[in-house]
């Protein structure tokens, strides 16, 4: 029985690319005798190397942000599904379990890379910290 192996791969949900060997093996036509009658078919891994990881160093926190007792956090939305959904939880969380933080939540002008000085400017006014809801 002849097995068409783009069909089977189709079948299992893999790309046709997973196949190696040699170029005859590629089109189909296997030396069946050199390995004692069957077809061997070879697999590659798909997630090939990734690169080596460069770990970093927390920012440092400001001096006077060594605790969040008393302080205003602003939760930053930037527009990613349900991001403020999650913000708002937040919000809730720490009204029941740190209340004397008090949080504003804002939805940030513009997309992620896109600057919102009124934004910014209303934070830093306020000296407060923030938590940007970036999504993934």
């Amino acid at each position: 029985m002849k097995v068409n192996r783009r069909k089977l791969l189709q079948a299992l949900g893999l790309s046709p690319a997973l196949l190696a060997g040699s170029s005859a093996a590629a089109d189909g036509k296997t030396n069946a005798a050199a390995n004692g009658g069957e077809t061997k078919i070879v697999g590659l891994n798909p997630k090939g190397m990734p690169p080596a990881i460069t770990l970093l160093p927390m920012a440092p926190r400001s001096p006077g942000f060594t605790t969040l007792e008393g302080k205003t956090i602003y939760m930053v939305d930037i527009g990613f599904n349900n991001g403020d959904v999650f913000l708002h939880e937040m919000q809730r969380w720490f009204q029941e379990h740190m209340p004397s933080v008090k949080t504003i939540y804002r939805r940030k002008a513009g997309d992620y890379p896109q600057d919102d000085p009124k934004l910014w400017a209303e934070i830093k006014a306020a000296n407060a910290g923030v938590i940007m809801g970036v999504g993934h």
